[in-house]
């Protein structure tokens, strides 16, 4: 259960995702200025298009080719929908060439491909660029192999590339609109103003999305979906996430729901004694501390891989809510019916199948504990506050219900915690204690040099191998430790940070000292993509 997008008080942006890596950027891009967007598979019906009701639709790029048979399209009748009800269509890279493709016009390879950053003249008046940008030269982020030769009836181009190839195109008559360059990322510099001048100045879409709404439609359809005598349950995990979502459930029922924080072994240092005083201290929620460590450990003993970690945990943690639930039960003469998640909308985007890949589940990046890991028969509902929200919107609703700021600032943590952290078997030897001393030195150098809200997330893995070093004139066969901090938006793509080599010459130093067991530090110098931002 979660926010129902059709009673949002703004116009919605659809985005038809057909598979590109920066189509959730595109997501992000729009609510940036103001205006909800969602992103939708591709291929979903008419139906589940149409009830939503978007002000526009934009089809993403992606990996195929419109000339291949099992290539992914938007639904039959979609076209006469937008056309028949004036919604713009707006085509980014295979979504241009799907609907030169769907409107009878020729794509075909390229005779060169173009990748990476080019420069496009705009050379037509027209409703894509302002007409101060005609004759104007842009560079802009292409990626694409195929390209358009012939346009459709009524089509225009209004923009090419230096080698002469179609970098945009419009037919404003129909609202049906194409660039076949990504104006989503950063190496499109001017990729926002024209994102902006076509949602505001052409489309005429009003910069309505705030937070201030969402909080008010959350606190609704949670009043509506709890009955007045019904109880509900919270796995609070410590992170904003969860307490957010704790906190506006909070303000929908009052003393109907009962907060729970499971200290399964896998917390960072002193984390049960220091965030328990922050719920009850700063927050006034009621908490109840579950002591789980035995339970999740003999449950992953032995234990590398990290999905089966992942779905252990899962399913662990589901079995503690209905333990709880029980107990509750015996005291309040009724069973809690609900349970609250702090799940994200990244979360939900990285379980879902990518368009076009014939799978009805995703190549698995990674399963989400709260996605991917929750048993079938779970006897508690859902409730999902924050399902349609990315990072930095769940901080902006803390704000507006007065969560302290430095509580909203934690660097995210995962659900199974330092199990995802630990390479291998978290039961093996000392692996938890020697990573919560690292992560805590790690953590506590970040912040007294002032970093620490600068970097998105910040933390320290355990290696299942061993160095051979000197500490004290001794030969030593200890572990090795690898530190990651990465600057991010909303988790989706990141970029490593870049320290001050004395910053970490000094951590590197403070951490084979201070730490028993530990001879060598290295850093993780890898961005999302490729790898992903935990290691796992």
């Amino acid at each position: 259960m979660a926010m129902d997008p059709k009673r949002v008080k703004s116009d919605l942006v659809l985005i038809l995702d057909f598979g590109s890596q920066y189509t959730h950027l595109i997501t992000r891009r729009i609510r940036s200025l103001s205006v909800f967007s969602l992103c939708l598979n591709g291929t979903s019906s008419l139906q589940s298009i149409t009830e939503l009701n978007p002000s526009l639709v934009i089809l993403s790029g992606g990996p195929h080719s419109v000339h291949t048979p099992d290539s992914p399209s938007f639904p039959d009748g979609f076209l006469q929908w937008a056309q028949s009800n004036s919604v713009p269509v707006l085509g980014i890279c295979y979504g241009l060439q799907l609907l030169v493709n769907r409107l009878g016009g020729e794509v075909r390879v390229g005779n060169t491909q173009e990748y990476g950053r080019m420069e496009i003249h705009v050379e037509n008046p027209s409703a894509l660029y302002p007409s101060d940008k005609v004759g104007h030269n842009q560079v802009v982020w292409m990626s694409h192999g195929d390209e358009a030769v012939t346009l459709p009836s009524g089509f225009n181009v209004v923009a090419r590339s230096q080698q002469g190839a179609v970098a945009a195109i419009e037919n404003p008559s129909a609202k049906l609109y194409g660039l076949q360059y990504h104006p989503e990322v950063t190496h499109t510099p001017e990729g926002m103003e024209t994102l902006k001048h076509f949602l505001f100045d052409v489309c005429g879409i009003a910069a309505e999305w705030k937070m201030e709404d969402v909080l008010e439609e959350e606190i609704r359809v949670i009043n509506n979906t709890v009955g007045p005598k019904e109880h509900v349950i919270c796995a609070l995990s410590g992170g904003v996430d969860s307490t957010v979502a704790a906190t506006i459930v909070h303000k929908a029922i009052g003393d109907r729901l009962h907060c729970v924080f499971v200290d399964n072994g896998l917390l960072r240092y002193k984390e049960q004694e220091r965030v328990m005083e922050t719920f009850e201290k700063d927050l006034h929620l009621p908490v109840v501390c579950v002591d789980a460590v035995d339970r999740f450990l003999t449950k992953l003993k032995g234990v590398t891989d990290p999905e089966v970690k992942r779905k252990i945990i899962g399913k662990e943690f589901i079995c503690i809510f209905d333990d709880f639930a029980q107990e509750l039960e015996k005291k309040l003469g009724t069973r809690p019916s609900y349970l609250v998640q702090g799940t994200l909308y990244p979360d939900v985007i990285e379980s879902c199948p990518p368009p076009g890949s014939g799978r009805t589940h995703s190549h698995t990046i990674k399963s989400h504990h709260n996605v991917g890991g929750l048993p079938k028969d779970m006897k508690l509902k859902l409730i999902e506050p924050l399902k349609l929200l990315f990072k930095d919107e769940v901080r902006q609703l803390g704000r507006i219900m007065d969560v302290p700021e430095g509580f909203l600032k934690r660097h995210p943590f995962p659900g199974p915690g330092l199990a995802v952290r630990v390479l291998g078997d978290v039961t093996e030897g000392n692996a938890l204690d020697i990573l919560r001393q690292v992560d805590e030195i790690f953590i506590q150098s970040i912040k007294d040099a002032g970093l620490y809200d600068v970097i998105w997330q910040a933390f320290a893995v355990f290696l299942p191998v061993r160095s051979v070093g000197v500490q004290g004139d001794q030969r030593t066969h200890s572990h090795v430790v690898a530190l990651r901090a990465v600057t991010s938006q909303d988790g989706m793509t990141a970029d490593w940070y870049y320290f001050d080599h004395k910053f970490l010459n000094d951590v590197s130093t403070k951490i084979c000292n201070e730490v028993v067991g530990v001879n060598r530090v290295v850093l993780d110098i890898t961005s999302k993509p490729p790898s992903t931002i935990e290691w796992e």
